[in-house]
């Protein structure tokens, strides 16, 4: 039976030239599952639909989310999640809120006094049902891209028409605080390239005014913390994503399987495939205690 896309093309959405990798995704996890505490690489809004979820960042610390509530976490905050409660979630990654009104981002900026303590915001009528009408198709891992821009506009246009000025400075005075700022541009890029010198021409400095500028703010040399994030990334996509070994492996430029494997026994002290056996068998205890100490 011949496959079509959704605007008529003889090609699946999933195999399409457009296709790109889906921002805004459904997912749901079970009681006990835990996320590590971690520096978001991207602005991220967790619209939980079913379940609880306890929080541990900076801007939530010890905060329970439950079903029928949102937050963000900016890009750069440290967090931690624990599944209270089977859970159903939707999860939507940017890096700028490009389809948000800039005037009225603006004026929150400068007229709207930047709260005290943060709390989750209630997801409205007119966004559950956009969250409920969309979690059917928004769990691929791919997606059109004209679909994704037009579901991010929509997502916009709903925050900006049923939340008031205050309820969204929960949201604009997180991101504003890494938006322009050296430690955004090494976040939002340092996964697009592979080596030190990329990464600094990428942002216009010469190696020498980069290395100076990053030890400042991140307080370690520049290629220890890419590696660190590098060896980070591959043991949670063993542990918590469904990519198989192989594509981990050509992902992270490894020539071959041995190579990766070896790489893995030297730095983790375990194979590739004892790492995912670990995930498994952490997935499938029914009742995990875990105190979440505070993400600083």
């Amino acid at each position: 039976m011949q496959t079509y896309s959704a605007c008529g093309a003889d090609i699946s959405c999933q195999h399409c030239p457009k296709a790109v990798a889906n921002a805004i995704v459904y997912a749901s996890h079970p009681r006990g599952f835990h996320l590590p505490a971690q520096k978001c690489e991207e602005n991220i809004m967790i619209f939980l639909l079913k379940g609880e979820l306890l929080v541990n960042s900076q801007e939530y610390a010890g905060t329970v989310l439950h079903a029928g509530e949102f937050i963000l976490q900016a890009i750069g905050s440290k967090y931690e999640i624990l599944v209270l409660a089977d859970a159903e979630c939707v999860c939507y990654h940017f890096n700028q809120p490009e389809s948000f009104c800039e005037k009225r981002y603006k004026y929150i900026m400068t007229e709207v006094t930047p709260p005290l303590i943060f709390f989750p915001l209630k997801i409205s009528p007119e966004l559950h049902f956009f969250l409920e009408a969309s979690k059917a198709y928004l769990a691929s891992e791919k997606i059109c891209r004209e679909l994704l821009s037009f579901k991010r506009k929509e997502l916009a246009f709903i925050l900006g028409q049923f939340y008031s000025d205050y309820d969204l400075s929960m949201l604009v005075h997180p991101l504003s605080k890494y938006t322009s700022s050296f430690q955004y541009f090494v976040l939002k890029n340092h996964a697009k390239v592979k080596t030190v010198e990329e990464l600094a021409q990428l942002g216009g400095y010469t190696i020498t005014t980069f290395r100076r500028i990053f030890n400042s703010v991140f307080h370690k040399p520049v290629y220890e913390w890419m590696m660190e994030k590098r060896k980070e990334s591959i043991v949670y996509e063993l542990r918590y994503t469904d990519a198989t070994i192989s594509e981990i492996c050509f992902k992270y430029g490894f020539e071959s399987l041995p190579h990766f494997s070896n790489f893995c026994k030297k730095n983790f002290g375990s194979s590739p495939r004892s790492l995912r056996q670990g995930r498994l068998v952490e997935s499938s205890e029914k009742d995990i205690s875990v105190t979440c100490g505070e993400a600083g």
